[in-house]
């Protein structure tokens, strides 16, 4: 095992170790459900907060061809020269807004994604500036109702005027998209009517002369649920982290996946205290007696969830322990129940659960949340160790 440590190894307060075996593991798993796609590693929100650069770079050394981000400018970081991500991987962005950075995307060879016109009239203008064509992406609404271009007289006016841009020069029609509402709960309606509507629209964008090299909408749970989904191309995101999309569909361990980031501090305090001892802010946890109590040096400045005050899980010296009382900004404490483990002793939030600590999972039950938060949301101040870097060469 590899590892990228602390700076003059110094200690961490805290940490976010990262598995790029267990990264590049779930990606070929992930292949494996849709052998006949391409996959798109949706490396989004700092790769939802494991590392855009590292996770990307794992992700195409075991066989993605494709990287998804929302903003154009994660998606200009990882064109940049120290993300270390291959030139023949292609690079889609599809959160925009007016005034966005299009002429360096077309620059950069991104694919961007259009759903509607002022878009449309952006990308050109920016093309015109470039001097070359810029690779685009319709998005189809087909019942999320977020992003996406409307069915009817909105897509039609949108192919229309994208292929009279085509036959100008000024782009070229790479993809047709959607993205699912209801993937993640197996055979809600929405699923089925959403790839009726997705199969109309491409159809009549095709029947117009658009020749897309790639069509798309699978998500996580589609990729692992769904193969009539998956056409030429799946984005899976939050399941190439080896974390389900949802309890309903099964456990990382149910789909082949193994979570890859494990959160862990250093214990920084560990006192005696008596019965009725009042603990955090508002007093919500009182000591039912006699007690030790151990200070976690983490709190929802770094991430961890104010909704889990008295609920989070935490793993000490091999003993589930609970948040006791609430989370605050930079800490929180946990009841050790007479324990008396040395300053500096390992609290493991969360972990793929190899030595009985909790998982992502856990702390989404007990915030009321949903695990893609829970690792999304690990802050800045928690330093990202990466274990398991080598073999990204391979794509097997």
């Amino acid at each position: 095992m590899n590892e990228t440590v602390a700076p003059g190894g110094a200690e961490l307060r805290a940490r976010a170790q990262i598995d790029l075996a267990a990264v590049r593991a779930n990606v070929r798993t992930l292949r494996e459900r849709a052998p006949g796609a391409a996959f798109m590693a949706v490396v989004k929100a700092d790769g939802y907060g494991h590392g855009a650069a590292p996770c990307a770079r794992a992700a195409v050394a075991a066989g993605a061809t494709w990287l998804g981000t929302a903003t154009p400018q994660e998606a200009l970081a990882l064109r940049a020269p120290g993300a270390g991500v291959p030139d023949g991987v292609r690079i889609m962005c599809w959160l925009w807004t007016p005034g966005g950075p299009w002429r360096e995307a077309i620059e950069a060879d991104l694919d961007v994604s259009l759903s509607g016109g002022w878009a449309l009239d952006e990308v050109v203008r920016a093309a015109r500036l470039a001097g070359r064509p810029a690779r685009v992406q319709l998005k189809a609404d087909t019942g999320l109702g977020r992003g996406g271009c409307q069915p009817g007289d909105d897509w039609a006016e949108l192919v229309a005027r994208a292929l009279r841009a085509e036959a100008e020069g000024l782009l070229r029609i790479t993809g047709l998209w959607s993205h699912f509402a209801c993937a993640d709960e197996p055979g809600h309606p929405s699923i089925a009517a959403q790839l009726t509507r997705f199969r109309e629209m491409v159809a009549y964008a095709e029947s117009r002369g658009v020749d897309p090299e790639v069509r798309h909408i699978a998500n996580s749970p589609a990729t692992l649920t769904l193969p009539e989904s998956h056409f030429d191309l799946v984005r899976p995101g939050i399941a190439m982290y080896g974390v389900s999309p949802s309890p309903v569909i099964g456990t990382p361990a149910d789909l082949g996946l193994r979570p890859a980031m494990t959160l862990s501090a250093s214990m920084a305090l560990v006192k005696h205290v008596p019965g009725g001892h009042g603990v955090s802010y508002g007093h919500h946890y009182v000591t039912p007696g006699a007690t030790t109590l151990g200070l976690v040096p983490l709190g929802y400045a770094d991430g961890v969830p104010r909704h889990a005050s008295s609920t989070g899980p935490v793993l000490v010296e091999g003993k589930w322990r609970t948040v006791a009382g609430r989370v605050a900004m930079d800490q929180f404490v946990v009841d050790l129940g007479g324990d008396e483990p040395e300053p500096g002793a390992e609290a493991v939030l969360f972990g793929p659960g190899d030595r009985g600590e909790p998982t992502a999972e856990d702390w989404a039950q007990a915030a009321g949340t949903i695990a893609y938060e829970i690792v999304t949301r690990i802050g800045t101040r928690v330093p990202r160790v990466y274990v398991n870097e080598g073999n990204e060469g391979s794509g097997t």
